[in-house]
């Protein structure tokens, strides 16, 4: 275990010895703070003409903060692909992979570290969003729980991204190209579903081989342990694809 967290610090103090944890978490300030302002001036549109024909409740969960949050789902799609991009490809490229590789060190833990270091990043991103709500709180008084069972499926959806694009990382030594592939493969598994509803045939598959439609009930306040276990096994396949790119690699060698 010691070593598998000593894998992550080094990939998360490399994340932000270069420039890419302050682009990324910039960039995602940036577009979050944009949604954020732009849904709570709608909400507070919405309020004032609701409350012309009389006192009202108004739920700030469901009319605000549940539409923030799978508008924070899109993006992932543009943000986690420059998190995962070089966690293989600039090993590949810089030569240390070798090194990596022929190291006291199993693939599991390689793997692992690597996934907790991107995984670390993803959390503080997530961290960053809770601020903006935390306003929220100062000023009104919105539901925990539903915000916190809507943060856990995008971690959980994070966590299936992230593992992807550590498989994608794997094959390849430039990184415009893991990033690019990256952000490919999550637009499929985010339309995967749209493209099942011209086919009612396989409707139900593609329905279920969505990642997007599983974070809905986490974004209503339910945890369901059907999306919980499609996650965490979404991840495990991916993490089981990036040890055997790494152990292919580890043969070539």
């Amino acid at each position: 275990m010691s070593n598998i967290l000593a894998i992550a610090n080094k990939e998360l103090r490399s994340y932000f010895a270069s420039p890419i944890a302050y682009i990324v978490l910039g960039f995602f300030a940036l577009l979050y703070g944009w949604f954020y302002v732009t849904i709570l001036n709608y909400f507070v549109q919405q309020s004032m003409q609701m409350s012309q024909f009389g006192p009202q409740s108004v739920n700030v969960n469901q009319q605000m903060i549940r539409l923030l949050l799978q508008n924070m789902t899109v993006l992932l799609l543009f943000v986690l692909p420059m998190i995962t991009m070089r966690t293989y490809s600039e090993e590949k490229r810089s030569g240390t992979i070798e090194l990596l590789l022929t190291s006291p060190l199993t693939d599991f833990q390689i793997i692992m570290g690597k996934f907790i270091g991107a995984m670390a990043l993803y959390a503080v991103m997530l961290l960053i969003s809770m601020i903006h709500l935390g306003v929220l709180f100062i000023y009104g008084r919105p539901e925990w729980k539903p915000i916190l069972s809507a943060y856990l499926g995008l971690f959980l959806m994070g966590g299936c991204f992230i593992s992807v694009g550590l498989f994608i990382s794997s094959l390849t030594k430039n990184q415009i190209v893991a990033v690019m592939v990256t952000f490919a493969t999550f637009l499929f598994l985010w339309v995967i579903n749209w493209i099942g509803s011209f086919w009612p045939d396989i409707e139900k598959v593609t329905s279920y081989l969505s990642i997007i439609e599983h974070f809905d009930d986490f974004a209503k306040g339910v945890i369901d342990t059907t999306h919980v276990i499609y996650y965490l096994s979404f991840m495990t396949f991916g993490l089981f694809l990036t040890a055997k790119s790494v152990d292919s690699e580890r043969w070539r060698g």
